[in-house]
């Protein structure tokens, strides 16, 4: 699959506004809510996820052109969020198959932490 210039250009606009997000949303989260775990992220995977669903409603009533929906979707959310993506291929699951579903929760979330957890001892195991 080739993607054009235009939507390069719209996820990546897109990507560097939704990170831009992320850091202000996490940041006044820290600095307003005391914290033990990380609710920045909580608070924009959750965001995002809502915006996604609200967007992808909208997506099925309206015409809209495919670089605004790059643009919102794989650029902003998919750079504010770790989460969005994830959120409305799995709700559309559930619509499908819930044996489908939970495989890809259980896949996503466990295998998340595995690779994140082998990547940071790979690296730790080589600099030590």
């Amino acid at each position: 699959m080739t993607l054009s210039w235009q939507s390069v250009l719209a996820i990546g606009s897109g990507g560097f506004l939704g990170a831009v997000a992320r850091v202000y949303i996490t940041s006044l989260s820290s600095h307003y809510i005391p914290h033990t775990i990380p609710y920045g992220t909580f608070i924009v995977n959750i965001l995002g996820s809502f915006v996604m669903g609200v967007l992808f409603a909208l997506f099925m009533h309206y015409s809209v052109s495919p670089h605004l929906k790059s643009f919102l979707t794989s650029g902003f959310l998919g750079a504010m969020t770790t989460y969005s993506t994830f959120a409305i291929e799995t709700f559309f699951l559930f619509n499908i198959s819930l044996s489908m579903a939970l495989l890809n929760i259980s896949l996503n979330l466990i295998g998340t932490i595995v690779a994140a957890g082998i990547g940071f001892k790979s690296v730790s195991k080589f600099l030590s």
